[in-house]
């Protein structure tokens, strides 16, 4: 089975090359990083596996795409880049690929929440501008952490603020127990937590949860990280706690649009600390990341799913 890899920026060229190995399935790299979805058909030609990093493929564009049977997407998110059931429909399999990135997440996860409860940003800006802004910060020891989903990412991320001297209280849709950390309802999370991280995919089911209603049902203050997708939330109403107080400070590295355009609001508040979707972005994780899409043309190719 032939493979192109769609998408491939310098570094994960790289990575392809370094962990192919002999007898592999061929994998032609594409070296473009900013591919059109118009200009898929000729990129893919006749293979049957692409691998997809951040181009949107809209199923019309897939269906004219002649030998495509399999899209390896490099991440969880393949629904803010396509439709699988609709590509179902036309007899191509979507892959995912889970766990790639935990520990590089999470560790963004917490490093945006100690950013935004000592401002560092904000100071870094004025500082840079001539100013000396001594911001009072909140101290995170002893703080409520609520985390929103509980996975592998929200483990590790639990896995680190227990071992700083935080309390963690999560919600999770399915049953999950975690030595440390406390499981309540959504409504007691929002309630209770200083600080609220968001680690979920986005569905159907999930897209919006953070709604105005529950935004304007967390604690006063609260601390809100995204490092999960941008429409879990309600953007709207989190500008407009923002801008109010009612949430302290957010720490963001997705949004409901991406790239995040030019003069958007969220760049002009200062209690807002943004990162460009790069949670995931470790040498680590990238090499977890290659290798698993690899393995998933391997597989492919062996056994034909």
């Amino acid at each position: 089975m032939r493979t192109v890899f769609v998408d491939a920026d310098k570094g994960l060229a790289a990575i392809t090359e370094k962990l192919r190995r002999a007898g592999d399935p061929p994998v032609a790299i594409n070296r473009n990083p900013d591919v059109k979805p118009d200009e898929l058909p000729d990129v893919l030609g006749d293979a049957e596996i692409a691998v997809i990093d951040h181009t949107r493929l809209p199923t019309p564009v897939a269906a004219k795409c002649r030998g495509l049977k399999h899209v390896v997407f490099l991440g969880t998110g393949a629904r803010s880049y396509m439709d699988p059931e609709e590509l179902e429909g036309f007899g191509i399999t979507v892959h995912i690929i889970k766990g790639y990135g935990n520990t590089a997440v999470a560790e963004c996860a917490i490093a945006l929440m100690w950013v935004a409860a000592r401002g560092v940003a904000r100071m870094d800006r004025g500082m840079r501008a001539g100013q000396w802004p001594g911001i009072e910060g909140v101290q995170l020891t002893g703080k409520r952490l609520g985390l929103l989903g509980f996975g592998g990412i929200a483990a590790e991320v639990a896995r680190i603020a227990l071992g700083s001297g935080m309390k963690v209280v999560a919600w999770n849709r399915s049953r999950r127990t975690y030595a440390g950390v406390e499981f309540a309802s959504l409504e007691q999370v929002l309630a209770q937590s200083d600080v609220i991280s968001l680690h979920l995919l986005l569905t159907d089911e999930t897209k919006g949860l953070l709604s105005r209603e529950r935004i304007a049902a967390m604690k006063p203050g609260v601390i809100l990280v995204n490092t999960a997708r941008g429409g879990l939330v309600d953007e709207e109403a989190m500008i407009e706690a923002l801008r109010s107080g009612h949430i302290r400070h957010a720490g963001l590295d997705v949004f409901a649009i991406e790239p995040l355009p030019a003069g958007h609001i969220l760049t002009t508040l200062e209690n807002v600390t943004l990162s460009a979707h790069s949670a995931f972005r470790t040498p680590e994780a990238s090499d977890n990341l290659i290798g698993a899409a690899l393995d998933h043309c391997r597989r492919i190719a062996a056994t034909g799913h």
